[in-house]
């Protein structure tokens, strides 16, 4: 049984996965849309909703700082990770949450930026999106983070 395009084995990551993308045909022609374009989409869209502190887990955040302080950029995708096909795409993020803020509250918010986020923008319908509460940045814990930076 072959597969047809959209089924499992066409699906597309932002890190190793075929550059076609995410395709949205008409009758005037097609548009494709990248994985990693999505992804970053999500990861704005997660980053704007209060009470999200941080985006990755430990390693990944030591990753991205850098990979940040290397080239210069800001690491979007970072904690974001997205499978996406011809219509649909499926979204998992790493989030470190602020201390004193309603998870569950929290995770239906982000729901609701990325899937309006990503929909409104590719057109692509999001099937989910899987939230993994990977922290709880402590307010006495930003203090720290600036001593360890402080220079002697």
């Amino acid at each position: 049984m072959s597969e047809t395009p959209g089924q499992a084995s066409d699906v597309k990551t932002p890190r190793g996965g075929t550059s076609r993308g995410a395709e949205l045909v008409s009758e005037r022609g097609r548009t494709t849309i990248s994985p990693i374009v999505v992804a970053k989409i999500a990861g704005m869209a997660a980053r704007e909703v209060n009470g999200v502190h941080a985006m990755g887990a430990g390693m990944s955040r030591a990753l991205g700082v850098v990979r940040d302080r290397l080239t210069g950029s800001h690491g979007v995708t970072q904690g974001v990770t997205v499978e996406v096909g011809e219509r649909q795409a499926a979204i998992d993020l790493e989030v470190i949450v602020e201390y004193g803020v309603s998870i569950p509250d929290l995770a239906a918010g982000i729901r609701r930026n990325v899937i309006s986020a990503v929909e409104g923008m590719c057109g692509l319908e999001v099937t989910e999106v899987n939230i993994t509460v990977d922290d709880l940045h402590l307010p006495d814990e930003e203090s720290a983070e600036h001593e360890e930076r402080r220079v002697v």
